[in-house]
């Protein structure tokens, strides 16, 4: 395990040097009537000095929790640095959850505080009365309302009384994460201070950006990747990020802010790879053979320089290509983008091959909340598509196979992936019997984190993450299957929007697959049949024919007890509304099993 050096103790003196180095640099990007406007690092410093006196004020002291319910916003981030300031703990929740949810994270973190981005959530709060054991003051970015402390209120509190900065212990906690909670309540992930500033740190010797790098940030910074990699890391290097309006816009708002950089989860890139090869199928003729020869052109070259090999020939086709057909993909993100970053779960190869081939080169990390995230990542120099890249500084990951079946013969060595190092969380709060199940000690390593994700290391050190532990199931013939590898390829598919794979203690796997409507309206057009509604067409004979033959496709490469049997299909997405997927779009395999239960049973019939 490589020694870091941490350029960072605690997230107070990153911000604090960060705004004294780029103080006139533009930091957050909003649209504003139509306009994009620009706070600088100088403005910003000049809020979170305000809202730290605000919080102050209201009785916020060190040790204790201040939470926030918004989406990515400048008033989040000053209120987490202002928070951290007071040696105090941010604790984030998404705007989209549940009450319910919001209660039970309030009362687990004993928030004092809470800052909303608006009246109505604040009301919602309010409403829940004394179920709300700590909280005595609610903050709202927008609106008023009658209890409820409005943000200029808030900040003129601050500018009544300013409170100068404390200088954090690096064991202090800087925030309580909350996961997903796929299988139940979500846990707090006790992060400290030293814990963030390594992993900042990590990133600053694996991959410095420049003041000139610009994201469009739509990842929420509730969630650790967002915050600690987009937010934390980009801020520490003096970047702006522009905050797409909503995830409707993202593509439009690309064109507008114009980034250099991109961080993303796999879903979205999925998107991209699905939305490019649709529009080309779509258009046929001589546009698809453009795209065709564009992207064979760009294998070739790619193999070439893997080589150390070079053709004139390759490289002025490339470069003709490349200008005919990927530039103006390229323009569509605003036509600077160099480097697109992914993280949050497994991309598949397919996928990050092609985004590379367009000209932005990829680079993706692994990690949890409970690893402050980054464990691995690829990085120049160090880059393999298709694996998380290598352990970052000052960590250590290891294979534990003892969870797992023995390999076949001639089978890459798999098992439960640990994690050693600085980023280990210190703690899920209250929680004692989880805390003993996930922690391990080692004599050389110190304390690691059982992941709970499946994985190996090839003789470079590359990680692979093959999938999850608990998702992890024995067919009736005693063989083990990982459903989520087998997902992820069913979803490259245009015709698959969602699937899940079942078949614990069954015969065989199945699956309960939506259909993507607008792939199926198109291909009833091709093929002169009536397109009617989803509902309608999961109906019709022909499309379960398609439906099985997509699946039989991307079945190729794996074992044949693998592959799906039989499937349902339904016209309805998973969703976090329906609560099939978690905020950080995670399937819920209980809900949908719990759903479709009936419909999978009778495939067995």
């Amino acid at each position: 395990m490589d020694a870091i050096k941490p350029k960072f103790k605690n997230l107070v003196q990153l911000f604090r040097e960060s705004v004294d180095s780029f103080s006139e640099r533009p930091l957050f990007g909003t649209k504003q009537n139509g306009q994009w406007e620009w706070l600088s690092y100088k403005d910003f410093g000049h809020l979170v000095d305000r809202a730290r006196g605000g919080l102050n004020a209201m009785g916020i002291q060190q040790g204790d929790r201040v939470a926030v319910i918004s989406n990515n916003r400048p008033e989040w981030a000053v209120g987490a640095y202002s928070t951290y300031g007071l040696g105090a703990s941010y604790v984030p929740m998404y705007e989209h959850q549940l009450d319910a949810e919001w209660r039970y994270i309030l009362n687990d973190c004993g928030a004092k505080l809470v800052i909303a981005a608006n009246a109505d959530i604040g009301a919602r709060l309010q409403a829940a009365g004394d179920e709300l054991l700590d909280l005595q003051h609610i903050v709202v970015m927008d609106g008023a309302g009658e209890g409820l402390i409005s943000w200029g209120e808030f900040l003129a509190k601050g500018d009544e009384a300013p409170f100068d900065a404390v200088d954090p212990d690096s064991m202090d906690i800087a925030g309580f994460i909350y996961t997903s909670g796929t299988t139940g309540n979500p846990k707090g992930v006790l992060l400290s201070h030293g814990n963030l500033a390594s992993n900042v740190s990590a990133i600053h010797q694996c991959f410095p950006m420049e003041p000139e790098d610009r994201s469009l940030s739509f990842l929420p910074w509730a969630h650790s990747f967002g915050q600690v990699v987009e937010l934390h890391g980009l801020l520490s290097m003096g970047a702006s990020m522009g905050i797409a309006e909503s995830v409707d816009t993202i593509v439009a708002n690309l064109a507008e802010v114009r980034p250099t950089l991109l961080f993303s989860v796999p879903r979205i890139f999925n998107k991209i790879y699905d939305g490019v090869h649709k529009k080309m199928n779509a258009a046929g003729g001589i546009k698809k053979k453009l795209f065709n020869a564009a992207v064979a052109t760009a294998q070739r070259k790619r193999d070439l320089d893997a080589a150390g090999q070079s053709s004139g020939w390759v490289d002025w086709k490339h470069a003709k290509l490349d200008g005919l057909v990927f530039s103006k993909i390229r323009a569509r993100f605003g036509g600077r983008l160099k480097f697109a970053f992914s993280g949050g779960a497994k991309l598949s190869k397919d996928v990050g091959e092609f985004i590379d081939l367009l000209g932005i080169t990829i680079y993706e990390g692994y990690g949890l909340t409970e690893t402050s995230p980054i464990a691995t990542c690829n990085y120049p120099g160090m880059r393999k598509i298709g694996s998380v890249g290598t352990s970052i500084k000052g960590v250590h990951v290891e294979v534990d196979l003892s969870k797992t079946e023995a390999p076949e013969s001639g089978e890459h060595v798999e098992g439960e992936l640990v994690v050693y190092g600085h980023n280990v969380m210190q703690g899920y709060y209250n929680l004692d019997e989880a805390n003993a199940a996930v922690f391990v000690e080692h004599d050389e390593y110190g304390r690691g984190f059982r992941t709970g994700d499946l994985g190996r290391k090839d003789e470079d050190g590359f990680v692979y993450i093959t999938g999850r532990v608990k998702e992890q199931y024995k067919l009736e013939n005693g063989k083990y299957i990982v459903p989520s590898p087998l997902e992820a390829k069913f979803k490259l598919s245009p015709f698959i929007a969602n699937i899940m794979v079942y078949g614990m203690n069954r015969p065989f796997n199945v699956a309960v697959v939506v259909p993507d409507g607008e792939s199926l309206e198109l291909w009833a057009k091709e093929n002169g049949v009536s397109a009617g509604s989803l509902e309608s067409m999961i109906e019709r004979k022909d499309v379960r024919e398609l439906i099985a033959a997509e699946l039989e496709k991307g079945s190729d490469g794996f074992r044949h007890y693998e592959r799906c049997k039989d499937f349902v299909l339904t016209a309805d997405d998973f969703s976090t509304e329906n609560g099939m997927l978690t905020p950080t779009l995670k399937l819920k395999r209980r809900i949908v099993l719990k759903h479709y239960q009936a419909e999978l049973d009778g495939l067995y019939s």
